[in-house]
């Protein structure tokens, strides 16, 4: 498909000296995820929302994570709606870590959780998976975006 997003979007993680950005590294970014984005960092920083939204799923209630792809299902995670028909995931947040419910309003910059390291996380260690895609006609018919980052 080739799409961008429509929107524009900020970091949702304080990139420092301690914080990497990767888009090829993982193995789980082919296919419908190939344009999803990791933030390799420590376990416990502030993840924002990328862009101003509403809170439509998410997971909270694990402290599983491990290298193999059957821990994808014990990962928790925010997902976002915004404008234009698009959505943002933020996965493998901490256990307890996340500070909005389904149908918050959110901001861009308002922390929604913290970085963790539930679900599949392969060989990267604690880190933010983020996501911006679209749905097709069904939950199973997502394919994700190429992100157009706000030039800070």
């Amino acid at each position: 498909m080739g799409s961008r997003t429509q929107n524009t979007y900020s970091y949702p993680i304080e990139i420092s000296e301690e914080t990497r950005i990767t888009y090829d590294e993982s193995p789980a970014h082919v296919g419908n995820l190939k344009n999803s984005v990791d933030f390799i960092c420590r376990e416990g920083l502030e993840v924002r929302a990328a862009a101003d939204g509403i809170v439509v799923d998410l997971k909270s209630d694990s402290d599983v994570g491990g290298e193999g792809k059957e821990f994808e299902p014990f990962g928790n995670f925010v997902e976002l709606e915004h404008d234009n028909a698009e959505y943002s995931e933020y996965e493998h947040l901490r256990k307890g870590g996340i500070s909005v419910k389904v149908g918050d309003k959110v901001r861009k910059g308002q922390v929604i959780g913290y970085s963790g390291a539930t679900g599949w996380i392969a060989h990267l260690g604690p880190h933010l998976h983020f996501m911006v895609g679209k749905y097709g006609d069904t939950d199973k018919d997502y394919e994700t975006l190429e992100i157009v980052w706000e030039q800070k």
